[in-house]
């Protein structure tokens, strides 16, 4: 079965088209009291949705139709369109109603559905993303599938009335040759996660490294060109190469990557955060919706940046996203983080709320603060809206030297005259109806969010954004955690729900490490070991050793459509992949307790991801940093208290770049140490200041900051006179 036998041309063959009776009362609407706002928001389209489960299976088999799937997010921008626009067209409704069982959902609160038919429709079509539209047999296999589709015929892109008939029709008089189809796509699935003998040549950190050099755009920064998506764990591949290697070249990939992203429109210059893509190379106009998991992943990146290569606009952003998070994606009465915010304010919209015409500008500013703004922010150039060219989204176009020299004023006059006018900006923006948050608390995206909050409080002394990160996590641990369980993927007024994934698990430990790193509280420490050790035990591939995405002993949720069919997350996609979040979890477990038994949890892991994604390229840059780890000495600092310019020595630790550092305060108790040897020459000097070791070697106490640095950057190595063991 081709595509083009599904969509033809506009004039191609005439479609056999079925009668269709508009629906005159409205169906049941089961998605009403879901715990998904998305998927509340299409309990008022006269589509009768079914929820993802066993009674939407049953009606299909029932009536031998087949399932029509729609998948989606409260923060993707074509999904409602789709909604607003196919999925509330009458005919639509009235085909969908009487020809298909539809069932609706929501890809962050089911990832393990979105990711089984995410890869069946790209293997049928070679396409994937959101919306996602899947054609299913009542078994829950996939025949044929698409993305977004226009009510009629649009644009090049078939119209959904003339698809719903086409399909309707194949399932009536081509049904085996459709069944055979999804079955072909079943085993060819299957096929893929079958290990592939280690391919000849060098390891996957040199691999890595050599993909990121070839795609790197060297005048925008970043890799590849449009549509362009961050990479935060390519910058911190290139921030360890760097250190590793001596070669300042990776360093500076990272900065430019950075540097533009942080000036670009791609972050919101009014009301920090990130969006979520740039549409463009040059990363001018984003796709407007903010998401926490490429929050929680960026401020990371940012925080690495700050520590190694000292921009002290990298710490502007950490703290302005930071501050984002808490005042947008913070419960406004109870802890924890919600999963996004909307691109759209509207139906119809597109990204009003963060941009700007020039007449609206005019009618705020005066005529010196517009000048300054139109120069500050690019008013009229690359940042106009491709759909609306009188829109403009704000990027840095130029730097406040060259505005003062431009404007003919002093910089402290040209900062105070921007200052005025970003606050009338932002007063107005304020005025405007604001895109909708969506409020849903993932176990993943929290301890992603939770532990980069951590560690940038600690860094920039943000003592509220500390104080919420360990809310968020104590919830979940109050709330959806159980040691023989897990954590639930998700938290809502009526309980946790759905338990068994990978991806909960691992990100959650990694976060309780990061808070543990950030407070030496052991119940984060201890905690983050049942869970990786309940990751080994229920989640290991048979295979090779790899993580599966959930557990078939821990997994409670419907167990239909393909549930069972077998899937490892291997790249990252950008975000850091499950897998490689187990191998660096492990890691810096092994670096805070010092238990150098723990390589063994690791080591297989990593070996396993080399084999399996040496050609990967940028899609395996976390396994890749993983792997670069693995090879690397923890290095620790302790320090002492009260040591005389202490705190100048704790904050000289934090902010200096090492890529497997520790930084802890002395006494070390519980679960925190040193390795046994190393140990006994720290204790000796405790009140003396710093304590820098290296596996089972550390150097003399360290007392002047600058030394500090110096040692850990590694400008000094320390001599063999130095050391003690």
């Amino acid at each position: 079965m081709t595509r083009e036998s599904l969509f033809p041309s506009a004039g191609g063959s005439e479609t056999v088209r079925s009668p269709v009776t508009p629906s005159s009362t409205p169906p049941a609407h089961r998605l009403a009291r879901s715990p998904s706002a998305y998927l509340r928001s299409a309990s008022e389209q006269e589509i009768g949705w079914y929820p993802w489960g066993e009674e939407a299976f049953r009606a299909a088999k029932e009536t031998g139709r087949p399932i029509l799937l729609d998948i989606g997010a409260a923060w993707c921008h074509w999904c409602h369109v789709m909604d607003e626009g196919t999925y509330s067209d009458a005919e639509v409704s009235a085909l969908v109603n009487q020809l298909f069982v539809p069932v609706k959902v929501d890809r962050d609160e089911n990832p393990e559905v979105d990711r089984r038919y995410q890869l069946q429709v790209n293997a049928l079509t070679g396409q994937g993303g959101w919306p996602l539209t899947a054609f299913l047999t009542p078994q829950g296999e996939v025949f044929l599938g698409g993305t977004y589709f226009p009510p009629e015929d649009q644009g090049g892109r078939p119209g959904f009335r003339r698809v719903l008939r086409e399909v309707a029709r194949l399932w009536r008089e081509e049904r085996d040759a459709l069944k055979g189809q999804a079955k072909a796509v079943q085993e060819g699935l299957k096929g893929l996660s079958t290990p592939r003998p280690a391919p000849a040549g060098d390891g996957l950190v040199p691999r890595v490294a050599q993909a990121l050099q070839e795609h790197f755009d060297p005048t925008h920064g970043g890799f590849g060109g449009a549509p362009k998506f961050p990479h935060p764990m390519a910058v911190s591949f290139q921030l360890y190469l760097a250190h590793q290697t001596g070669d300042r070249a990776p360093a500076e990939m990272a900065r430019l990557a950075l540097t533009r992203m942080a000036d670009g429109g791609l972050y919101d210059q009014l009301g920090d955060g990130f969006h979520r893509y740039s549409v463009d190379e040059g990363w001018h106009v984003p796709h407007f919706e903010k998401m926490a998991i490429d929050n929680g992943h960026l401020l990371g990146a940012y925080r690495e940046g700050f520590e190694a290569l000292g921009e002290i606009r990298f710490r502007e952003v950490m703290a302005g996203t930071a501050q984002w998070v808490l005042a947008v994606l913070g419960q406004p009465h109870r802890a924890g983080f919600g999963a996004s915010q909307d691109a759209d304010n509207a139906p119809g919209d597109d990204g009003s709320y963060f941009t700007w015409s020039r007449a609206e500008l005019k009618s705020l500013l005066t005529s010196e603060e517009l000048k300054a703004i139109t120069w500050r922010y690019g008013i009229g150039s690359e940042g106009r809206m491709p759909h609306d060219p009188e829109r403009n989204v704000l990027y840095r176009f130029l730097p406040l030297p060259e505005l003062a020299e431009t404007l003919g004023r002093k910089p402290e006059e040209v900062r105070d005259l921007l200052s005025r006018a970003e606050e009338k900006m932002r007063k107005a923006r304020e005025a405007r109806p604001t895109p909708a948050v969506d409020p849903a608390l993932y176990a993943s995206l929290n301890g992603i969010m939770a532990g980069n909050l951590a560690l940038v409080a600690r860094l920039t002394g943000q003592k509220r954004v500390l104080d919420r990160a360990r809310a968020a996590v104590d919830r979940f641990l109050d709330e959806a955690y159980e040691p023989a369980r897990g954590v639930a993927h998700q938290l809502t007024p009526d309980g946790p729900r759905i338990w068994g994934l990978l991806e909960d698990q691992v990100s959650f430990a990694g976060g309780l490490l990061k808070l543990a790193e950030a407070t030496q509280e052991t119940r984060y420490l201890d905690t983050a070991r049942t869970l990786l050790e309940l990751v080994t035990e229920a989640y290991s591939s048979p295979e090779d050793g790899l993580l599966q995405d959930l557990a078939p002993s821990l997994y409670d949720g419907p167990k239909v459509g393909n549930w069972e069919l077998p899937n490892v997350p291997l790249e990252d996609t950008p975000h850091l992949s499950p897998n490689a979040a187990a191998a660096l979890a492990w890691e810096h477990l092994e670096a805070l307790t010092s238990e150098a038994t723990l390589r063994d949890r690791y080591l297989p892991l990593v070996s396993a991801l080399g084999r399996r994604l040496a050609h990967h390229g940028l899609f395996a840059a976390g396994s890749a940093l993983a792997a670069g780890l693995a090879q690397t000495e923890p290095l620790h600092v302790v320090i002492h208290d009260p040591p005389e310019g202490g705190s100048s020595l704790l904050g000289t630790a934090l902010a200096t770049y090492h890529p497997r550092k520790v930084v802890l305060r002395a006494p070390l108790k519980g679960s925190f140490a040193l390795p046994s040897e190393a140990s006994i020459g720290a204790d000796a000097r405790e009140g003396t200041g710093a304590i820098v070791c290296t596996g089972t070697s550390c150097l003399p106490p360290i007392l002047e900051a600058r030394r500090l640095e110096e040692v850990l950057r590694g400008r000094l190595e320390p001599s063999s006179r130095d050391r003690t063991v």
